[in-house]
């Protein structure tokens, strides 16, 4: 058993976070209003930044993204009787919560309203106490560099870029800790490609007009998919840091990245605005005014409902059947064609349809994990169960009407040579909408609804038959 103390930090080695970070977030969450304050209190200093910031924030210690491997690694050291302490540039009223529900640590050093401590001040008052090499520290950072020089041991977690090579060439390294994850696939989790395939409603408009052989066209196509794609990409990414809080209470969404900590807050911030002006960019020069229009709305009802409207009943569900109903309109603009009464109408309450499934499925996952009040980040109860499937599937029914009364419309007889046969859609929408439900009922509908129907097999077969009814039609 070594006699030294094990001194450890907490952004970015206990914690796969920042709690400068974590509580910056949180206020600008619930004081969307004041989201200068944080610019003036860091005027003051940056140790009276962190104090304001957690004064006014909320964030609960009991669900951070500990770093697993530390957490053993220190804990294996207390059960042989060495004394463990924390000392963080944190304020101190989170590195004492934190240090209570951990319950291992010793000490705790920690940043106040005056003094930041961090680098040459966490060495110093670390060598006040324990002496010049009287210690064995364990950090991340470039900060951290000074504390290591004047330690035995220097244990690394996740170095930033550079860090290793710098603490090696000072010659105490000891334990070198990183994550193994394939950053690549993350990314691609964080970013949510898989709901790209979403986009494919843009091409709706074009399948309608019978136009899917123009090669001009279905470039536009491409074009659309892939930034309406990064547009809403960059809203999953702003939507996840404004719901740390929530998603890590959630059996699923505490595995996002960014919620479990694969992913760094910092990294999240800087990527957004890339991917967001690429897309709006982009599109300007190579689509139609109209279409980059079309983006900026969905990107600005898109912040609300993250912001907002999320929270707030029914209003929550409309809402994503217009950001649906937004991509088809999208498409018309990026392909130059003239939308219908017919298809706006079909779309909204289609998809108010399953976005009162994806509400349904939420909250029986909820009833099922014993939650009976309100969820968490919603404006609904568990015993709204049986409104919102009546809700539900008559908006689907009502889909079904508007198809049919879509087939006697002059227009469409003058679109399709045998109209009649678009008869033969009505059951078959009947069937997936009523299956859908039923599924969801069951507690089955464990995806997006958008995403379960693409890999769904009976789905598949539904909307191939779909299509084939409306070719024939032709």
């Amino acid at each position: 058993m070594s006699s030294r103390p094990l001194i450890v930090d907490l952004d970015g080695t206990l914690l796969k976070s920042d709690m400068l970070l974590e509580t910056g977030l949180d206020y600008i969450k619930c004081h969307p209003t004041k989201f200068f304050m944080p610019v003036i209190w860091l005027l003051l200093g940056k140790a009276r930044l962190k104090e304001k910031l957690a004064e006014e924030s909320n964030v609960d210690v009991s669900v951070l993204p500990y770093n697993d491997q530390v957490l053993k690694f220190i804990r294996d050291e207390k059960k042989l009787g060495r004394k463990i302490v924390l000392a963080t540039a944190s304020n101190n009223v989170y590195a004492q919560q934190i240090a209570n529900h951990l319950n291992v640590f010793d000490s705790v050093f920690s940043s106040d309203g005056e003094v930041n401590f961090s680098s040459q001040i966490k060495r110093d008052k670390l060598i006040e106490e324990y002496g010049e090499k009287g210690f064995d520290y364990m950090g991340n950072s470039h900060d951290d560099l000074s504390v290591w020089k004047s330690s035995i041991v220097a244990h690394v977690v996740n170095p930033e870029r550079g860090v290793e090579s710098k603490v090696r060439s000072i010659g105490n390294i000891g334990q070198v800790m990183r994550d193994d994850a394939n950053h690549l696939k993350v990314w691609a989790q964080q970013l949510r490609l898989h709901q790209w395939v979403k986009n494919l409603l843009l091409f709706v408009p074009l399948l309608a007009s019978h136009q899917l052989n123009d090669v001009g066209l279905l470039l536009n196509g491409f074009f659309a998919f892939i930034f309406f794609g990064l547009c809403a990409s960059s809203v999953y990414l702003l939507n996840d840091l404004f719901d740390l809080q929530d998603d890590r209470h959630h059996a699923k969404k505490r595995l996002r990245p960014v919620a479990f900590g694969l992913l760094s807050i910092k990294s999240v911030i800087l990527v957004l605005p890339l991917i967001l002006v690429l897309s709006f960019v982009a599109s300007y020069i190579l689509l139609p005014l109209e279409f980059i229009k079309t983006l900026i709305v969905y990107y600005i009802i898109t912040l609300a409902y993250s912001m907002y409207l999320k929270r707030k009943m029914m209003v929550d569900v409309i809402t994503l059947a217009i950001l649906y109903t937004i991509r088809i309109v999208a498409g018309a603009f990026a392909f130059g064609l003239d939308l219908t009464y017919w298809m706006l109408a079909f779309s909204m309450f289609i998809f108010l349809s399953l976005a009162l499934v994806k509400r349904y499925a939420e909250l029986l996952e909820a009833k099922n994990s014993g939650i009976l009040k309100k969820t968490r980040g919603r404006d609904y109860y568990p015993e709204d169960l049986h409104m919102i499937s009546s809700l539900g599937g008559s908006a689907g029914y009502i889909s079904v009407m508007v198809l049919a009364l879509y087939i006697q419309e002059l227009s469409t007889i003058s679109l399709y040579k045998h109209h009649e046969f678009i008869w033969l859609a009505c059951p078959l929408l009947l069937y997936w909408v009523s299956r859908i439900w039923l599924l969801t009922h069951r507690g089955l509908m464990n995806d997006d609804p958008v995403i379960f129907a693409i890999k769904d097999r009976i789905s598949l077969v539904v909307g191939v038959l779909f299509g084939v009814v409306f070719w024939i039609a032709t």
